[in-house]
């Protein structure tokens, strides 16, 4: 009768083990999956803004010597779900429809100013983009490469047009573009990082 006491109380303390270790790996699986993924998007979310505010910034009275354009395909590259989503269904389609008919029909009486031409580029290219761009490229590590390519190539470019590392973070202009480009820089890695993980 010890025996089948002994055996008893050992199959329970396997199964609150394995019990244990159950909620171990559920809880673990939990953090691990929605810390990677909060982190991904939380950047995405800043990088976007980071990205707008630096087309903003440029195209009111900072004006830099980089090429800025290039923020363009990296907003459609990084822009989050919820707010492509949105652009690309009907108010993205009305307000490429008004933006096409008001410069077609009426070129001379409606021009956009300069600092508007971007965003409307911009919807355009959400609007129009083929759904291999907007939705296989855009998810994919391949777009996030292509975004972490644009941001290095600015940041280069914006050192360059500086006068050096150390006076691209000591003008006056230089702080807020160089902090703007570097966490354009912060959403391509982490994410690439979290993709190979």
């Amino acid at each position: 009768m010890k025996t089948g006491l002994t055996s008893f109380e050992l199959i329970t303390s396997d199964l609150q083990d394995l019990g244990t270790a159950a909620k171990k790996l559920a809880s673990h699986s939990v953090k691990l999956t929605l810390g990677f993924n909060l982190g991904t998007t939380l950047l995405q979310w800043i990088a976007s803004v980071a990205a707008i505010y630096l087309l903003v910034l440029d195209r009111t009275n900072w004006r830099t010597n980089i090429l800025t354009s290039l923020l363009v395909p990296y907003i459609f590259l990084s822009l989050p779900s919820l707010v492509f989503n949105l652009f690309r269904g009907q108010i993205g389609r009305w307000i490429a429809f008004i933006a096409v008919v008001l410069r077609l029909f009426f070129p001379r009486r409606f021009t956009f100013p300069e600092w508007l031409e971007m965003p409307v580029a911009l919807i355009l290219l959400l609007v129009i983009a083929p759904s291999l761009l907007a939705d296989t490229v855009r998810d994919s590590w391949i777009g996030v490469a292509i975004c972490l390519v644009i941001g290095c190539y600015l940041l280069q470019e914006h050192i360059r047009a500086s006068g050096g590392f150390r006076n691209s973070f000591t003008k006056s202009n230089g702080i807020s573009n160089s902090v703007g480009i570097i966490i354009l820089l912060v959403y391509p890695v982490w994410a690439l990082v979290v993709d190979f993980i």
